[in-house]
């Protein structure tokens, strides 16, 4: 299978940030917040032919259900999906390292959400990463290593495939709906990180509607997927 990327610039050197939709969306939520706070262009897209032909259309525009947008000030790329992703995790992950390589990448931070059983609501921050250097680096921020857990979806495909530097960087969530507080304490991270000077204030004020926003556009993208299906399956009858 030819891997379908399309790709208007192709910056070298850069840190990736990837987001898709997993537990609580934290993934989702990270990635539309920075695209919104950072002056990012966009610079490309790839699909899969294994995934319904699904765009959403936002304020007038379309946007592709993986898109990558490119940030100049810092030379970050911000890979953003808005589609699930179970079932072509692997392939995913393929495409994810396929521009790793293209844009001969520094480093990828992959976002997760985890399921927390604790019973207070503030999100903590953990990181899996095998560079010891690194885990010291995020360690002095307040982020602890994941020691134990199940990881699962693209991050966990990613961590397996990829041999570039790959930091996954996980928030405490404590539902399956969409959590813009697991995402705000990701950012938070992010700001510490990368210096961004992106401010998750905003996210934890506006959490609600942001949440609906997003939690609409992942139920429009399942429902065409279900409604192609349903055509499919009226095509074989």
């Amino acid at each position: 299978m030819a891997i379908q990327i399309q790709l208007l610039k192709k910056p070298k050197n850069v840190t990736i940030v990837e987001g898709f939709p997993g537990f609580g969306l934290v993934g989702t939520i990270t990635t539309e917040y920075l695209l919104q706070h950072l002056k990012c262009e966009f610079i490309g897209s790839f699909w899969l032919e294994e995934m319904p032909a699904t765009v959403v259309v936002h304020e007038g525009a379309l946007v592709p259900p993986i898109g990558l947008y490119y940030n100049a000030n810092y030379n970050i790329v911000v890979i953003h999906a808005i589609t699930g992703t179970i079932g072509v995790e692997w392939l995913i992950a393929e495409y994810v390292d396929e521009v790793a390589k293209q844009l001969t990448a520094k480093e990828i931070l992959t976002i997760e959400g985890v399921g927390s059983t604790g019973e207070t609501e503030e999100s903590q921050a953990f990181i899996y990463t095998n560079n010891a250097k690194k885990k010291e680096q995020f360690k002095k921020l307040g982020v602890k290593p994941l020691n134990e857990g199940i990881v699962i979806g693209v991050t966990s495909a990613l961590l397996l495939k990829t041999k570039v530097e790959t930091i996954a960087l996980f928030a405490e969530t404590h539902s399956k709906l969409p959590d813009s507080k697991a995402a705000a304490k990701v950012i938070e991270v992010l700001d510490k990180y990368l210096g961004l000077k992106v401010d998750p204030k905003p996210l934890l004020e506006t959490a609600e509607k942001f949440e609906k926003k997003l939690q609409e556009l992942i139920e429009k993208s399942k429902f065409a997927s279900e409604e192609l299906k349903e055509k499919q399956m009226n095509y074989v009858g």
